[in-house]
């Protein structure tokens, strides 16, 4: 089994960068852009996901890891229903 040494090595973090990335690019255009709340809790939604993998990485053994990512992907799916 690979030990990964850092977050950003972590392929879910990887593609959490990527689509921040698309998100903003989105964002920064058209109606999003005029529609300042919106484009703001979009762009902030996409960056947590790349910081709550990064918390959970840096908070200590798997176990916990595991628990943090599981906690912030439920607060994630609401943020998401809301934005719908």
């Amino acid at each position: 089994m690979i030990k990964i040494e850092r977050f950003e090595d972590i392929e879910a973090w990887k593609n959490a960068r990527e689509m921040a990335q698309q998100v903003y690019s989105v964002t920064c255009s058209g109606d999003f852009a005029r529609d300042f709340g919106l484009r703001d809790q979009v762009q902030r939604a996409a960056v947590s996901i790349m910081a709550n993998i990064a918390e959970g990485f840096d908070g200590g053994s798997n176990k916990e890891f595991i628990r943090i990512l599981n906690n912030k992907e439920g607060v994630l799916c609401w943020k998401l229903l809301f934005m719908r």
